[in-house]
């Protein structure tokens, strides 16, 4: 079309009549045309730039954002186990001595006190979370607690001679995940509470508040006093009387009357209740209370003087009550 153009313009000899009017209109069209098809072109090539440009845009496939694309994949590339293995751990030790301290913590029993209810080496779970609510030991229960004061004087501790094994023991045994072979604590089932009096004498049986015990956990052979005859004692509030299931091997309240507190532990010193037998897997069992301390009549009859005082007071001022009324019906009256 270029070349059209310019040969027409060339030529010499075409007449300036109305046919070179129509060869100018013809070549002005020509020449727009050319123009606008340039203009098109132009148009269209800035069109196919910017949709480039949009397409780059919009897929994330330009050169910038591939390149940005890739140092962000570089710095997204997993960690490696083995560093994140140190944080872990650290995690799962901080859980565990939150675990440890307020909720679960696992004990070892170290003597054959409690047999046959539980074994030497039986790993005891406590709990440690209800003490935090108020909630005191009950009868029946079986609870660990600190040495109220020279119970374990002359229980040697369980450590390891090698320095090593003895620390590693000593961390695990701080955050809870192993028990603890030196710490100054019992295992016991309370036998009464504040407020109770309990006794036992000869071949028993052992009597709470004037209630006997039939003890089914005690250790076979053995009989409910075992040659330690006591009582009857008057348990102090915020105390407990404790006493281990093999009565012929447990050095418990019996035998600690001549020191402070007559034998009975303070509630302040017991960690919670053991309420499972978690290891070994063959010795797994619960510990619950044993029935015989739901008996009617066991709990202590002192709670029982108020409310009946009461209810006496009550029956005997009626009719006074009825007479004072009386006198203001009438008094209303009149």
């Amino acid at each position: 079309m270029g070349d059209l153009v310019i040969g027409a313009r060339s030529g010499a000899g075409e007449p300036e009549g109305s046919g070179g009017r129509a060869t100018r209109s013809t070549e002005s069209a020509v020449s727009s045309a050319s123009v606008e098809d340039a203009a098109a072109q132009s148009a269209d090539g800035q069109g196919n730039d910017t949709g480039d440009a949009s397409d780059d845009l919009g897929d994330g496939t330009g050169p910038a954002e591939q390149s940005e694309e890739k140092a962000g994949g570089d710095e997204r590339k997993p960690r490696s186990f083995w560093k994140e293995l140190p944080i872990l751990i650290g995690i799962a030790l901080v859980l565990a001595l939150v675990i440890k301290t307020f909720f679960v913590q696992a004990f070892s029993i170290p003597s054959e006190s409690m047999q046959n209810t539980l074994q030497v080496g039986d790993r005891v779970l406590v709990d440690k979370l209800t003490p935090w609510f108020g909630a005191e030991p009950e009868r029946g229960e079986v609870v660990v607690f600190h040495d109220p004061g020279g119970w374990l004087a002359d229980e040697p501790t369980n450590q390891s001679n090698n320095a090593l094994v003895r620390g590693v023991q000593d961390v695990l045994s701080f955050v809870g995940l192993m028990p603890s072979d030196n710490e100054k604590d019992l295992i016991k089932r309370v036998i009464a509470v504040g407020g109770d009096t309990v006794e036992c004498h000869g071949d028993g049986p052992v009597k709470v508040n004037g209630v006997a015990l039939d003890e089914p956990y005690v250790y076979p052979g053995n009989t409910p006093c075992q040659v330690k005859d006591f009582g009857p004692v008057k348990v102090p509030d915020g105390r407990i009387w404790v006493m281990g299931d093999h009565r012929g091997d447990s050095l418990d309240s019996r035998f600690h009357m001549d020191q402070p507190g007559g034998g009975t532990v303070p509630v302040d010193d017991v960690i919670g209740r053991a309420f499972v037998v978690a290891w070994p897997v063959n010795h797994w069992s619960t510990l619950p209370v044993p029935e015989t301390f739901d008996q009617k009549g066991l709990a202590a009859a002192a709670p029982l003087v108020p409310p009946l005082a009461g209810a006496v007071g009550a029956v005997g001022l009626l009719p006074l009550v009825r007479r004072v009324r009386y006198r203001t019906d009438r008094t209303n009256r009149s």
